[in-house]
């Protein structure tokens, strides 16, 4: 029976100790917003509904309430002026071994040219028009045709164009070429340059990086679900596991409040662990954002870590009304 009772008393002390270790009850509300990181640049959105990895997003737009494209030079300078502090850009390597800034994998959705990135140099991807395929009303109108002939930027022309702009890159597939590639370009950067920058993408070429320049944040899905499941095991603890420090973490809104610490604690021990947390709306399966005045109410109190969006000229707006 003694010992019955000592097991209850350790147990029911394990259990407390958990909770006032990752109660946010007794902790002081942080002062200060959420930052906004602005899913590439600001670019026009579009119906999530019965959405795919084939569908031809350009072809579905909302009509459009500005006149900026996604992966544009004008549509960073447009996020930022809305008071993002991080754009996310998308990434492909060129035939003559360039990389180019752009989405889709193929070409034949929003441009006049067709077939993949890849097959095509950096010279010939300028002179295709990245805003011919956007229409709103079913192909009766084509409003940025022959806007944007000669607008996919390369990335150094990106990070020259934003040299102390905190940017989020994606490799846009799974191929350890690309995360070579990127690491050639990269590694010549300063550290403090690096600092500034992150890269998502496919597990392999992100291993590649992790390995070629281990300074540098990075995140797959497999770091990902390395760290969320780390942390879940032992961060009750307070401990931050080594697999989640110095590095990114996207986190969609249903999964969130299960970590321990959520919100406030998390984000704590993550800055101290130099990793950078971002929101995600929904489940986070097609890059949603918090993208309107009601969206911004699911924010926890007081949250202060990163949040995505696709309409930074909106958020923006509604958290920096009174000034950062």
């Amino acid at each position: 029976m003694k010992l019955k009772r000592l097991i209850i008393w350790l147990v029911g002390g394990l259990i407390v100790f958990i909770y006032l270790n990752n109660s946010t009850l007794f902790q002081k509300p942080p002062a200060g917003k959420p930052w906004l990181l602005a899913h590439r640049g600001l670019g026009q959105t579009f119906s999530m509904k019965g959405i795919t990895n084939e569908t031809c997003t350009a072809q579905r737009i909302y009509r459009p309430e500005h006149p900026y494209l996604e992966n544009t030079i004008p549509s960073m300078t447009a996020a930022f002026a809305a008071g993002t502090d991080t754009v996310e850009l998308d990434i492909h390597p060129t035939k003559d071994g360039q990389i180019a800034v752009f989405h889709d994998w193929k070409l034949d959705c929003r441009t006049n040219g067709s077939g993949v990135t890849r097959d095509y140099t950096m010279a010939e991807l300028k002179i295709l028009d990245v805003g011919y395929g956007y229409t709103y009303d079913n192909g009766k109108t084509y409003p940025f045709r022959g806007q944007g002939v000669g607008m996919m930027p390369s990335l150094p022309e990106v990070l020259t164009r934003f040299p102390e702009q905190k940017l989020l890159i994606n490799i846009k597939s799974n191929d350890p070429q690309e995360g070579e590639l990127l690491a050639q370009y990269l590694s010549r950067l300063s550290a403090e340059r690096l600092t500034q920058l992150a890269v998502y993408g496919g597990d392999e070429p992100i291993a590649v990086l992790q390995k070629k320049i281990p300074r540098l944040r990075v995140m797959s899905k497999r770091t990902l679900m390395r760290s969320l499941l780390t942390y879940m095991a032992i961060g009750w603890t307070g401990y931050v596991p080594a697999v989640c420090r110095n590095t990114q973490l996207h986190l969609p809104e249903k999964f969130a409040p299960w970590l321990w610490g959520w919100p406030h604690l998390f984000l704590k021990r993550m800055a101290r662990a130099n990793t950078r947390v971002i929101l995600v709306a929904g489940n986070g399966k097609f890059s949603e954002g918090f993208d309107t005045a009601q969206d911004l109410k699911r924010l926890p109190p007081n949250y202060t870590g990163g949040v995505w969006t696709n309409r930074v000229d909106r958020i923006g707006r509604i958290l920096y009304r009174n000034g950062r």
